[in-house]
């Protein structure tokens, strides 16, 4: 099989990055994209300025092959996605030709001739990758080893406490959305809320607050599952990514000066439809509304649908890839940094496939852009046959400060949080 191509799905961040280090270890990649361009998903988010500096967000084999194709990469700023699409993924694609395949969706990644369940001969045979075209065409492409970065953008958390969507939640989707908004002037002098504790409902906060300053009459209120609101707002000084530190003050202090109202402990049971909105109902019989837009913004989850007929091994809870799942829980990793993986913890029970990038930590979200290098770097150093290398740790991560693991109920955090600062409730 060496001489078929190792197949990269996904042509984000990761999977570009695969296929730079891919060709400098003399293997010949392909990289299909279902999207019309590379970095399709970030483009999604271009609007939204990266906690990391350009020298966290470009990879080393990627950063040569744009050299020897004259392309400058800027030296320094932390960028907004559609910069970092503009300016590093769609040149790394350009330069890597027609390696890159844009409009292909893989549909499904199996041995030739084999489904899960046979055992005979399955090392011998490559891996067959199933994909329609833009034009709705199949095909089949073989490859000696699969690498799948295509991420967990597609696949939204509902906005449901319990992890499945709310009673009503599919009826109201025209009052819900569950992206950062981009533009939110339409909603001047409504009053809409904001589920989640993580960085992307944070930032939405951020946006929606600065409309309520701008538009008196615009009511914000976030809403936050667990009883402190402590673990959102970051480990201010702890951290060592200063954009993403400056989130939690922003917000604390949009809180404080009552641009934004807090309700903590409100986990979504119910969304009921009203002649003005929907009304929000907490699993504790509380009610918010009517509001005329809810932004969910509760994480996003791996599709594994395309590795149905491939053995794979994925932790039961995080849906992440199970060697990765003792150092990437947040129930446990709340602060500090998470160990580099590499090839060894993204092994599969199916030889010469491997899930990287932000897919391979499924519902953790701890993931960098840093710790997607490292494990491209790895992967590659192991199916080349260089194990010392594959073996080698070659990351430094910045100090998170991210506290609150979000299997605490109680709230509890490593981190302390600034002692002059309380907030408390708001009523509603």
């Amino acid at each position: 099989m060496s001489d078929l191509p190792v197949i990269v799905i996904g042509a984000g961040p990761q999977g570009l990055a695969a296929a730079a280090h891919l060709l400098e270890r003399g293997f010949e990649p392909i990289v299909l994209e279902r999207g019309a361009s590379a970095g399709t998903a970030v483009s999604e988010w271009g609007h939204v300025r990266l906690f990391s500096a350009w020298d966290e967000l470009v990879d080393s084999p990627s950063r040569r092959l744009l050299q020897a194709a004259g392309h400058a990469i800027p030296a320094s700023g932390y960028p907004k996605g559609e910069a970092w699409v503009r300016d590093y993924l769609a040149p790394l694609a350009a330069a890597l030709g027609d390696r890159v395949r844009f409009g292909f969706e893989v549909t499904s990644v199996t041995r030739l001739g084999r489904d899960k369940v046979v055992d005979g001969g399955r090392a011998e045979q490559p891996f067959a990758v199933r994909v329609v075209d833009y034009e709705g065409g199949e095909q089949r492409l073989l490859a000696q080893a699969v690498l799948d970065a295509s991420g967990t953008w597609s696949q939204a958390g509902p906005a449901g406490a319990d992890g499945t969507p709310a009673l009503g939640e599919r009826a109201a989707a025209d009052h819900i959305e569950y992206r950062i908004p981009a533009d939110a002037s339409a909603l001047a002098g409504t009053h809409v809320a904001v589920v989640g504790a993580g960085h992307s409902a944070v930032h939405a906060v951020l946006r929606l607050a600065e409309l309520a300053e701008r538009h008196p009459g615009t009511r914000v209120t976030w809403l936050v599952r667990r009883p402190s609101v402590e673990g959102a707002l970051g480990g201010g000084e702890a951290d060592a990514l200063p954009q993403r530190a400056s989130l939690g003050v922003r917000a604390r202090r949009a809180i404080e000066r009552g641009s934004v109202e807090l309700m903590t402990g409100f986990r979504v049971e119910e969304i009921r439809l009203a002649s003005d909105g929907i009304v929000l109902v907490a699993e504790d019989g509380r009610e918010l509304g009517p509001v005329a837009r809810l932004f969910a913004l509760t994480g996003f989850r791996p599709d594994l649908s395309i590795l149905s007929e491939v053995r794979v091994a994925i932790d039961p809870a995080l849906d992440s890839v199970a060697g990765l799942a003792a150092e990437i829980d947040p129930n446990i990793h709340s602060c500090g940094t998470v160990a580099a993986t590499g090839a060894a913890e993204l092994a599969q029970p199916e030889p010469g496939l491997y899930i990287i990038g932000a897919k391979s930590y499924g519902r953790a979200p701890t993931f960098l852009a840093l710790t997607g290098y490292e494990q491209v770097r790895s992967v590659v150093a192991e199916l080349a046959g260089d194990h010392e290398a594959a073996a080698r740790n070659e990351l430094v991560l910045p100090e998170t400060g991210v506290c609150g693991g979000s299997g605490d109920f109680g709230g509890r955090s490593c981190c302390a949080a600034p002692a002059t600062i309380q907030l408390a409730a708001a009523a509603v």
